[in-house]
This record gives structure tokens, sequence and C-alpha cells, in this order.
């Protein structure tokens, strides 16, 4: 492995922006992955690496979002169960099944959200004052839930994008307390994957501490950035983070 300064600072400033987009949007692993495999790193071990970044940013984001009283605290076990559960299965897979398997169906998922918020943004991004959904008033939210922790637990890349359509999406949370609900379903089944993938002997602790210096300041501005900042602005900034999201993931098929 490659310490070098240049390394670190890739590592550190990839893991800052991918902080940022990660909590108020998704797709920051575009970013990491390959700084990880730029400094030697076989893919499946970047992979399993990334998850103390993305781990440590979860727990940074969601104590931030509940200090400031956006995290509905009453309904994160709901959205969690499904969540968990597809995230136990997506790290196992991680092991054994090829990536390719699950990133079709990640860019059919952008590429329909990206369609969705330009033909129809009011489905993704609910009017202001819109009532929430319970998870048991609409079952299809289980569903798209436990597919996000499958894809979550397999390569985390872009999960953020499913987690919202199903927390907007379908239960038409505001965009504010669907990424802080976002952020807690991610801390969540990146907790099991990384268990699995440490017992595994995967994970490569000192630069996945380092991008996690990263991840973690940057989640704490882009927590800062949420709750200040319009709805249409967070609306906007979703929408091209799609966009990019959808691009690298054409780009990497």
């Amino acid at each position: 492995m490659d310490y070098s300064l240049l390394n670190i600072a890739l590592l550190i400033g990839t893991g800052f922006i991918a902080g940022i987009i990660n909590t108020l949007a998704g797709g920051g692993s575009n970013l990491t992955l390959p700084a990880l495999m730029v400094m030697g790193m076989p893919a499946d071990v970047a992979n399993a690496t990334n998850r103390v970044g993305v781990f440590l940013q979860g727990i940074s984001a969601s104590l931030g979002f509940k200090k400031a009283g956006k995290l509905d605290t009453n309904d994160i076990l709901p959205v969690m169960i499904p969540s968990l559960i597809g995230g136990l299965v997506g790290a196992f897979a991680a092991s054994y099944a090829p990536e390719v398997w699950l990133k079709p169906l990640l860019l059919g998922a952008m590429i329909c959200m990206t369609l969705i918020m330009i033909f129809r943004p009011s489905l993704i991004v609910p009017p202001e004052g819109t009532q929430p959904f319970k998870i048991k008033e609409k079952p299809s939210a289980w569903l798209t839930l436990f597919f996000a922790g499958v894809y979550g637990g397999f390569v985390q890349a872009g999960v953020g994008f499913i987690l919202i359509a199903a927390l907007a999406g379908t239960l038409r949370y505001d965009l504010v307390r669907t990424n802080a609900l976002k952020m807690i379903c991610t801390m969540g089944f990146t907790a099991l994957a990384l268990g699995v993938f440490i017992w595994n002997d995967q994970v490569l602790w000192l630069p996945g501490l380092i991008l996690a210096c990263g991840t973690i300041s940057g989640s704490y501005i882009a927590v800062k950035l949420a709750i200040k900042a319009q709805p249409k602005h967070l609306k906007w900034f979703l929408f091209i983070m799609t966009v990019c999201g959808s691009i690298a993931a054409l780009s990497s098929t």
C-alpha cells in the first residue's frame, strides 16, 4: 500500500466530498472506491474498506439530524427492519456473487428517478406540508427498502438514491427527514456488511479510518446545509447527483 501524503490527501478530500454527497443525495462511493483502488487495493478489499467511512459518516449525520430535530425516531425501527434484512443478504452475496448482477438494476433505478424528477418531480419530492405514510400503509416501501439494503450490503455506491425513492417517493417524507432516515438505514446495513467483511478479513483499517476523517467532516457540513437549505435547492442538488450517478454507472458497465 502507498501511504504517501498525496494519497492520504486524496482519501481525505474525496471522503469529504463523498460525505456531503452521501448525506444530501447518494453516490459518494463512486468517488471513494476509485480513490481506495488508486492506493493499490483489489476491488473487493476497497469495497469492504470503504464501509468504514460510510458507517462513521452515518453516525455523524444521524446525530446531527437528531440534534436538529429532523430525525423521526418513532419511524426508525419500521424503516430499518427491511433494509437490515436486505443488507445482511447483500453482504453475504458480495463474498460470492459477481457485482455485475446488481449494477444494471441500480442504473435502471437512477435513470427512472432522473426522468421522474424532470417530468413529475412531486413523485420524488413531496410538496411542503405533506403528511408521510407509515410503512404498514405502503407495503411497496418495504420491498424498496429491502432492495436498498441488498444493494447497499453488496456494493454501496448509489444506494442513497434507492432509499430516497422509498422514503420520499413512497412514504412521502420531505427531503430533510428523508435524508435523516436514509442515513440511519445506511448506518444499520453498513454495520452488518462491515461485520461480514471483517469476518472475512477484507478490511484495511488505516486507509479506512483516513477516509472516515473526510466522510465524517463532509457529513457534518452537509447536515448544516440540509437544515438551512430551501427545499427547491435540495431538489436540484438531488437531481444533479442523480444525473451524475447515472453517468458514473453507465461508464462503469
